[in-house]
């Protein structure tokens, strides 16, 4: 089987530049990564979205960098095609500079990472240059940026009057100018995403900025409906699978406690002779 060359950052410009949408899901593991990476998605993010969808946290805020890297490491080891960006925590790179650019280090050498995602505008901009000018590729987030969701009271839609929609602009232009690969819009008005993504000449990718951003990215839980606490309006579940798997689940447990698993199928046999040597010990 012929492996597809790995997406760079040179494709997904070219993308832009033709008018091609670009792809983006998250993964957290190594069998959601073969997945993800085999469906042809260009780009696979390592969300902090795992403490919610694989953690169990009640937000972004908890996961660890640890934590982080341990995921990214397993992504990688199952995504061969796809751009790999990791997911830079809450708190690990808004205090110091020289830690952010440690920090963005070590999920390319220890992650395995191509690249780094982290939240912020005009604030995180400096930081950015930094990281960039350490040789790592950084993708901003602007808009709903989850893990200060509390500052922009709540999972709210951001940019929707004429002053917030003109900062929103001038910070993407500012992350453009200091070096961003490309830029995540999330939870944008259509119509200000659309100016957003035509001022630019890095890529954008919308969640829940409508259909005129260079890309799309969704959350794999969701996409697949294995997420239930709560599902965001921008999101489309292309599959539930949360039913499916739960009545697996308990039809293993009703045939275990009916002994019908394992079944004489599922089981494996030994010879006569050697059972008979077996139960009494080649005593006649």
């Amino acid at each position: 089987m012929t492996t597809s060359p790995k997406v760079s950052i040179l494709d997904l410009q070219q993308k832009k530049s033709e008018g091609r949408p670009i792809t983006m899901l998250t993964a957290y593991d190594y069998p959601g990564a073969l997945l993800v990476d085999e469906a042809g998605i260009d780009l696979i993010l390592v969300g902090d979205s795992l403490a919610m969808t694989v953690l169990g946290h009640p937000n972004t805020v908890s996961v660890t960098m640890d934590e982080m890297l341990h995921h990214c490491k397993a992504v990688a080891r199952g995504a061969r095609r796809a751009f790999l960006i990791g997911d830079m925590p809450f708190m690990s790179y808004q205090v110091e500079r020289s830690e952010a650019v440690r920090n963005a280090g070590h999920f390319l050498k220890e992650g395995n990472m191509d690249a780094i995602k982290l939240e912020g505008g005009r604030e995180v901009a400096e930081t950015i240059q930094a990281i960039v000018a350490a040789g790592i590729p950084v993708m901003g987030h602007l808009g709903l940026t989850p893990q200060t969701a509390t500052k922009l009271g709540g999972f709210k839609v951001q940019g929707k009057t004429a002053a917030a929609a003109q900062r929103l602009l001038e910070d993407a232009l500012i992350l453009q100018e200091a070096g961003c690969f490309a830029v995540v819009l999330e939870a944008v008005p259509a119509a200000v995403a659309q100016t957003v993504s035509q001022k630019l000449t890095i890529p954008t990718i919308g969640i829940g900025a409508g259909p005129h951003c260079d890309g799309q990215v969704l959350v794999f839980h969701d996409l697949l409906g294995l997420f239930d606490r709560f599902t965001p309006k921008f999101v489309k579940r292309y599959a539930d699978l949360r039913q499916p798997i739960l009545e697996a689940l308990q039809a293993y447990r009703q045939e275990v406690e009916a002994r019908e698993f394992p079944d004489a199928a599922h089981s494996f046999n030994i010879n006569e002779a050697e059972l008979q040597l077996f139960l009494y010990g080649g005593q006649a």
